[in-house]
């Protein structure tokens, strides 16, 4: 974090063969390090009574990756319905999939919840009444307002357009216990890409109080609390990584406490999507042009519709050029890609050693929010997906966009309102 040792020394030196069979460019997982973070997420936690990841499909929706979370015991956190479909389809079923809704559309709500397949967490008050058939459990999705702070990225909850308010929520509760729902959870979300785990200790804390006091309130007890997602990583090299072991052991301890106060103990949900994934993952470039004006620039065959959050938010991603390190010969240069836009850089005045075309680049920490955010502006096709397996295998798990992939939509029949 960024990109293990452990990782490269699997990956480097099999990643000229790989790049001659499969092309780049390509984003490539490492099914040994996401298994290790799954593992490692489950001991953590493993002191209370029931802990359940809900791995957000957002981050890396690739039926392959999906199945390495069921393998390990996770469910699926969704907002859509191709990312249900995702789920369904490697065996997510039930409360194996949470539904976290966010002005929901009369056809999602039918997919997530007319047989009661998932858990529905929802945005809304309102959407109550929107629900085609509610399901026995229900949860709401929780904004503290000024009561609490988000992150950095997440911002100032009471800007947020996200969740029920403080005032709303013991009403919302009320609302959904009236219409018959008999099983109850509470969600918030109030982090992105933190490394101080005390924010998520926090949280924790902030929800558990709070199911005390709508217990108090309605006579309802909560089967599960939900801190959301938001367990970051170290992008730069030299940043200390969340501290998961001490985030455990507090939320641990704040949950035995709970329950010697109430008399029973709420399951902890979570749904890391970065976390899980975000290290375990490289988009592999090759050099293919270089350019000398007012600085140098190197062009790759890769560009900002596979990897936007360099390009989008300014973020860092630390790159590695194969075959050369620390003591090579260096140079300041913006690596870029070729859309018709000034912002399609993956790194801008970076010191890094010299790179000659031909030269493969590894773009560090693309396993979240990577191949999940690529688009198609200026034609530009999405690359291929590749997995490392356990077993030392190199999966295409995801063949790259072909142009008739782009012209799909454009066949239609024809339909026309005359006015």
């Amino acid at each position: 974090m960024p990109m293990s040792h452990a990782f490269k020394e699997r990956l480097f030196p099999i990643l000229p063969k790989i790049a001659s069979h499969f092309g780049t460019p390509f984003h490539i997982y490492d099914e040994v390090g996401i298994r290790e973070t799954g593992n490692a997420l489950n001991e953590a936690f493993a002191g209370i009574d029931h802990f359940r990841e809900y791995y957000a499909v957002k981050a890396l929706p690739n039926p392959r990756i999906l199945s390495l979370m069921g393998d390990m015991g996770f469910g699926f956190d969704c907002s859509s319905i191709a990312e249900l479909r995702l789920s369904r389809q490697v065996g997510g079923q039930g409360d194996d999939i949470m539904y976290t809704s966010n002005n929901t559309s009369f056809e999602e709500f039918n997919e997530a919840a007319g047989d009661g397949s998932s858990i529905l967490n929802l945005d809304d008050i309102s959407l109550l009444t929107k629900v085609p058939v509610l399901p026995e459990l229900i949860c709401f999705r929780y904004n503290p307002g000024e009561r609490r702070t988000g992150n950095e990225i997440i911002g100032d909850p009471t800007e947020s357009k996200y969740g029920v308010s403080h005032e709303q929520i013991v009403l919302a509760y009320r609302q959904a216990k009236e219409l018959g729902a008999k099983r109850f959870g509470i969600h918030t979300m109030l982090a992105s890409n933190e490394l101080n785990y005390r924010y998520m200790v926090q949280t924790a804390d902030m929800l558990l109080e709070l199911i005390a006091e709508i217990t108090a309130e309605l006579a309802i007890t909560f089967e599960f609390i939900n801190i959301g997602g938001g367990l970051g990583i170290p992008y730069k090299p030299g940043i200390a990584a969340l501290d998961l072991t001490a985030m455990g052991r507090e939320i641990t301890t704040h949950f035995k406490d709970f329950r010697r106060t109430h008399g029973y103990e709420p399951a902890l949900y979570m749904e890391s999507g970065r976390y899980m994934t975000g290290p375990h993952g490289v988009l592999a470039t090759t050099a293919i042009n270089r350019k000398d004006i007012y600085r140098t620039y190197v062009g790759v065959d890769a560009s900002m519709s596979a990897l936007m959050r360099p390009g989008i938010y300014g973020a860092y991603h630390h790159i590695d050029v194969l075959g050369k390190d620390s003591h090579t010969e260096t140079e300041t240069v913006d690596v870029v890609g070729s859309l018709c836009e000034n912002n399609d850089k993956f790194a801008i005045q970076r010191t890094m050693p010299k790179i000659a075309d031909g030269d493969i680049l590894i773009i560090q920490d693309t396993g979240a929010h990577g191949i999940a955010m690529g688009f198609n502006y200026n034609g530009n096709l999405r690359p291929k997906e590749l997995l490392l397996g356990a077993d030392g295998k190199v999966e295409l798990i995801r063949r790259a966009e072909r142009v008739e992939d782009y012209f799909a939509t454009l066949c239609f029949e024809p339909d026309i309102l005359s006015l």
